[in-house]
């Protein structure tokens, strides 16, 4: 008898469960009719709808505040880093060894690719000292001076292929980062120097390591599609009492208000970069 009401209950528990998903005399799915799950249906998909809506009219108004050309908020580097080429802060070769020296001459040839006449001769032969202001056009197109790789002189590569490592008297090039806008006051130059007691004899092409205002302002990697940056050459007049030691050289822009002196960042207006010669 007990066994006939074990089964009678078990047949009850499982009858429940298969309802639990679908009734029959009811027709409910998962305990709800097809009326009731529509309007749940109908409900989300307005209100998920709604929400893209919401999301899309957001990211329209964003993008109608916003320049193709120059970014919204650009005030958390008011003033530009320094940067050296061969894009290395540690040049260590054998002046002997062309094989040692390959990869910095390899590295300035190919940047200085786009500083060739037939490069240059696209831009304008712009006022020297003075910046090249430009009125704003609907297609935003902005004309660029021209910076011929022969101001570099001997560093420019077209005369000394080796840029001065073959001899052990190596050339360095200098430039700032872009930054829209920017109009350094005064007359700024490259000024680098040797932490040792003798100093080392520089030489800085074009004279004097300057760099003239005529490249200022940037309006944007968009805008300024032929825009290069100005360089300074640096040219180590190292002797052999120079080599096998490890020189720290540091080069800082002067002359202007771009700042240099910010112990927070290395490289804001300076960059230190580290050089030895082998023989």
């Amino acid at each position: 008898m007990a066994s006939t009401e074990d089964k009678a209950t078990n047949k009850e528990n499982a009858s429940s469960w298969k309802d639990s998903f679908y009734n029959p005399r009811t027709g409910e799915v998962l305990g709800r009719t097809a009326s009731s799950w529509a309007l749940i249906l109908l409900f989300y998909l307005v209100f998920y709808c709604f929400l893209a809506g919401m999301f899309a009219l957001t990211m329209w108004v964003l993008l109608l505040t916003l320049d193709d050309n120059v970014p919204r908020y650009r005030d958390r580097v008011p003033h530009p880093g320094l940067m050296i080429r061969p894009n290395s802060l540690d040049i260590t070769f054998n002046k002997s060894d062309p094989l040692k020296y390959s990869q910095y001459v390899q590295h300035l040839e190919s940047f200085l690719q786009r500083y060739n006449d037939t490069e240059q001769e696209k831009n304008e032969d712009c006022t020297q000292g003075e910046y090249f202001l430009q009125d704003d056009t609907e297609e935003m197109t902005k004309k660029a001076c021209r910076f011929k790789r022969g101001s570099l002189s001997v560093c420019s590569g077209l005369s000394d292929f080796n840029f001065g490592y073959s001899e052990g008297k190596p050339c360095v090039l200098v430039k700032m980062n872009r930054i829209i806008g920017l109009k350094p006051r005064g007359d700024p130059y490259i000024n680098c120097t040797v932490k040792k007691d003798n100093p080392i004899q520089m030489q800085y092409f074009p004279s004097e390591g300057r760099i003239d205002k005529m490249y200022f302002p940037y309006y944007g990697k968009r805008a300024h599609e032929n825009y290069v940056q100005p360089l300074v050459a640096v040219k180590l007049l190292l002797t052999k009492e120079d080599y096998n030691k490890e020189l720290s050289v540091e080069c800082r822009v002067e002359g202007s208000d771009i700042r240099n002196d910010d112990e927070r960042d290395k490289f804001l207006g300076r960059i230190t970069f580290r050089i030895k010669v082998v023989e």
